[in-house]
């Protein structure tokens, strides 16, 4: 970088700009740190993510205009005297139309925007289908105890981890310790779980005729996942928040070549939503989803891109009558 900041560029271009969404991380800083007289950012990450991540984006483009973030966060009222106070929520969701439609004001100078719509008519279709099972008994019985123990607790950390505990009971009973059984019985992995009893009988329909790739927030869920592979057999690839850069690229050539004998690619939906061609595959399963759901349309657009020759489906399994059901709602 020593050498590079020494040249005057008369264009500095960055593809998957969402890397500098961090203004404090090393790539952020260095580029900021090179002299360019235009600058242009490329990115297929939707700028809605955060308010901050956007402000990063503009002040590398603009320094002197959006030199403060704090400034950036009162622009729009984040951090105005009127934060605190409670509001209805017509009241919340007129407040937030009004911010996006400053945020279009700021953002049109800036931005080009394209869809895959517009830029390829004839991308086949995605079909998203919501798969509804209830828990197992073993489930149910977790699920009731952390319901339980909420109730007798008001502070509003222990509420949120006990929403996280929920979710996870969702989606297998060994995400516990202690959950597992010292002689379980034959396909345990699977018979404990309502969730991987739908998982084990699409695998056996997609086996030989396409590939899958399954996304988890929890990494402890993917080595769940990971062992139920390896007792089945089915070749794997998987990629969460601890997968070197090398080893992603390893992984998914290994994955998108022709022929591949990769039949199942594991992926946490944080760290395999950016930057992924896996369009080899046709077929995505979301064994839960992400509280953001922009999150999940990223995972779903590494097989649903331009390139893609098959329509793609989306298999997104929700436990009935559980927390999971009121977030997929909201």
């Amino acid at each position: 970088i020593t050498k590079l900041k020494k040249i005057k560029w008369e264009l500095l271009i960055i593809d998957e700009a969402h890397r500098i969404k961090n203004e404090n991380a090393l790539l952020s800083r260095n580029v900021r740190n090179l002299e360019s007289k235009f600058r242009i950012l490329v990115t297929g990450t939707p700028l809605q993510n955060n308010l901050h991540e956007l402000w990063a984006l503009l002040n590398f483009l603009l320094p002197d205009i959006f030199s403060s973030s704090e400034d950036f966060d009162e622009w729009f009222g984040m951090r105005d005297g009127n934060s605190e106070e409670i509001r209805t929520e017509e009241q919340q969701e007129e407040r937030n139309a009004e911010i996006v439609q400053q945020l279009h004001k700021i953002l049109k100078p800036f931005l080009l925007r394209r869809t895959k719509s517009e830029v390829e008519k004839t991308l086949p279709p995605k079909k998203e289908i919501h798969i509804k099972v209830g828990l197992t008994e073993v489930q149910k019985n977790i699920y009731k105890k952390l319901l339980t123990s909420s109730l007798l607790n008001e502070s509003k950390t222990v509420y949120k981890n006990i929403i996280m505990q929920l979710r996870k009971a969702c989606n297998h009973p060994y995400l516990f310790d202690g959950a597992e059984e010292a002689n379980p019985p034959e396909n345990h992995l699977v018979t404990r779980s309502s969730k991987m009893r739908i998982l084990d009988k699409l695998c056996q329909k997609l086996y030989g005729k396409s590939q899958i790739l399954i996304f988890s927030q929890m990494t402890r869920m993917l080595d769940i996942l990971e062992d139920y592979c390896n007792e089945k057999g089915y070749k794997i690839c998987r990629i969460d928040g601890d997968t070197s850069l090398e080893e992603r690229e390893i992984q998914i050539a290994e994955f998108t070549k022709p022929k591949s004998e990769i039949f199942i690619f594991l992926l946490s939906t944080r760290a395999g939503g950016l930057g992924l061609n896996l369009m080899t595959s046709d077929t995505v399963i979301l064994f839960d989803s992400d509280w953001n759901p922009q999150v999940d349309l990223q995972a779903m657009d590494r097989v649903h891109r331009i390139g893609q020759t098959k329509p793609v489906l989306i298999y997104r399994l929700i436990c009935e009558n559980t927390i999971e059901e009121k977030i997929i709602e909201r």
